[in-house]
């Protein structure tokens, strides 16, 4: 017996020898999170709040120091990718939060 197996060709001798099929297809797997698990996370954050070294990157980015974010999420999550997608989550919070802002005093202007 040998030690590789068979690949899938129709010939009988030879490296590549072995019984001609067909392969499966497997579907393409889903991107992004789903409902539940967006539910459960947006859950989470609104109980818990934002982890410390999360709410230093956001001061960080409210004094326009994003290089210096950037490099201190890589330096706490361990690759530049993840540190990148962190800031840029961060900036998102950030513009929630003003578009928030702006729409509360807005709402509070007296109207004459």
């Amino acid at each position: 017996m040998s030690t590789h197996m068979a690949i899938r060709h129709d010939m009988c001798v030879g490296l590549n020898k072995g019984f001609k099929t067909t392969k499966n297809v497997a579907k393409p797997k889903k991107k992004g999170p789903r409902k539940h698990v967006k539910f459960v996370r947006d859950l989470v954050r609104e109980v818990c709040g934002f982890a410390p070294y999360e709410k230093r990157c956001m001061e960080l980015l409210k004094v326009s120091k994003d290089k210096r974010a950037l490099k201190f999420c890589k330096k706490r999550l361990g690759t530049l990718r993840r540190g990148r997608r962190k800031r840029e989550e961060m900036i998102a919070v950030l513009a929630a939060q003003r578009k928030a802002q702006a729409g509360t005093s807005q709402a509070q202007a007296p109207t004459k």
